[in-house]
C-alpha cells in the first residue's frame, strides 16, 4: 500500500516543450545588442578618465545581462520554472539597454 502511494508521487515532472524559444528569441536580441554597445563604448572610452569608470560600470552591467541570460537558458525544463524562463528572457536585452543607457549619462562627452 504504502510503496504504491511512495511510487505514484515519486512521478518526474514532465518537461515542458518549446520552453527553448524565450530563451533563444532572447539570445538572438542580447548578444548582438551587447556587441555592439561594448564596440561603441570601447570606442567613446578615450575620452578621458570619466569615460574609465562609466566603462566600469558599463564592463559590469553587461555582465549581468549576460547573467540573467544564462540565467535563462539553465533553470530546470520544467512547467513550474517556465514563468521565470520568461522573465530572465524579457530582462536579458532589457538589462543590456539600460546599461548602456546609464554608460551614456556618465560618460562627459565633448
Amino acid at each position: 500500500m504504502i510503496s504504491e502511494l511512495m511510487a505514484d508521487s515519486a512521478a518526474p515532472p514532465a518537461p515542458r516543450l518549446r520552453s527553448w524559444v524565450a530563451p533563444l528569441i532572447s539570445s538572438l536580441i542580447t548578444l548582438p545588442a551587447a556587441f555592439f554597445a561594448h564596440r561603441f563604448a570601447a570606442e567613446a572610452a578615450r575620452f578621458g578618465s570619466g569615460a574609465e569608470r562609466a566603462f566600469t560600470v558599463f564592463g559590469w552591467g553587461l555582465t549581468v545581462a549576460l547573467l540573467t541570460l544564462a540565467t535563462a537558458w539553465l533553470l530546470p525544463w520544467e512547467e513550474r520554472f517556465v514563468a521565470r524562463r520568461r522573465g530572465f528572457s524579457v530582462a536579458a536585452p532589457f538589462a543590456v539597454v539600460a546599461t548602456f543607457a546609464l554608460y551614456l549619462v556618465l560618460v562627459d562627452w565633448p
